[in-house]
């Protein structure tokens, strides 16, 4: 493993907000120091147009990622988006998949998701808001970790089977799981096991569509899927969500790094397009954009190299 009006705060008072931004300045400041390493203060800003969301900047660190996935998620919320991806490596901005030990990895991004939902969740939506984590044991952890006193209802996907250590684990019925009053879900990085996003698609199914409720997949790795690292022979249910979920999907924050001669990133914040940019001398240029996303073999292949 590891807006509609709802989700929108109205404007605090003086003295709210001095509370509010101290708290937040200290929260800021714990995280920037567990991460200092992968802050890179020569990146260029997003500045104001990242705020419109139309033309956001490549992050200079996690505090301006997480800030523009907000207000991305916000604008797809408004447009009726109902079930949205966000997807950025966390060990390290310019870092690609497996550069960080895999449970390293999935902590930075259990302490990301509080951090997200700390700046996207109003406090009298926060019981509201149900957060699947991939095992009960990972719910467990963030209770007693990142989650520690938070009011966000924590939830899980799968439990352990007397087989887990051949990798079998038990399916949850997923509309057990959900409340009445539920109005948002997120659904925190099923990607350690393949079962995990089959009862994601199920939780959508059963939960979200045709409601009024929002589902949100964080840091999912779902290029494995779209790519066919698991090939459809082996895998089938698993190819078929290539035709009958991931197209429903808006990815509406996305970061993937590609190293080597001809590296860079392909770069998205909801409603802009997708950019594929090089960082030279410390900036970051865009050698090519586009509406729709490009495949990573694409991106890889033709468009870094004849840039």
């Amino acid at each position: 493993m590891f807006l509609s009006p709802l989700f929108n705060p109205p404007p605090p008072d003086a003295s709210q907000m001095s509370k509010t931004s101290s708290c937040y300045c200290l929260r800021f400041a714990s995280l920037k120091q567990r991460r200092k390493y992968k802050f890179s203060p020569t990146a260029a800003s997003g500045g104001d147009s990242a705020a419109l969301g139309l033309d956001a900047k490549f992050p200079g660190d996690y505090f301006e990622l997480l800030q523009q996935a907000k207000e991305a998620t916000q604008l797809a919320l408004k447009d009726g988006k109902q079930l949205m991806e966000i997807e950025f490596p966390t060990a390290g901005l310019e870092s690609v998949p497996g550069d960080g030990e895999g449970g390293i990895e999935m902590t930075e991004s259990m302490q990301l998701i509080r951090e997200f939902c700390d700046c996207f969740v109003v406090p009298e939506k926060a019981t509201r808001t149900r957060i699947f984590f991939p095992e009960a044991n990972e719910v467990e952890l963030a209770r007693n970790s990142a989650f520690s006193g938070a009011s966000l209802k924590l939830d899980y996907l799968t439990k352990p089977s007397l087989f887990e250590d051949f990798g079998f684990v038990e399916k949850v019925k997923m509309a057990d799981r959900v409340k009445p009053d539920d109005e948002m879900f997120l659904v925190a990085y099923p990607y350690f096991n393949v079962n995990e996003m089959l009862v994601v698609e199920e939780l959508y199914k059963e939960a979200v569509l045709g409601t009024a409720r929002k589902l949100i997949i964080f840091n999912g790795e779902l290029d494995r899927i779209r790519s066919g690292y698991y090939p459809p022979f082996f895998y089938p249910k698993l190819g078929a969500l290539t035709k009958t979920f991931l197209p429903k999907l808006e990815t509406v924050y996305y970061i993937h790094n590609f190293k080597g001669r001809n590296g860079g990133m392909l770069f998205r914040s909801y409603p802009g397009p997708w950019k594929v940019l090089r960082k030279v001398n410390g900036r970051y240029h865009c050698l090519h954009q586009q509406e729709t996303m490009p495949s990573l073999k694409e991106v890889a292949l033709n468009i870094l190299p004849s840039a």
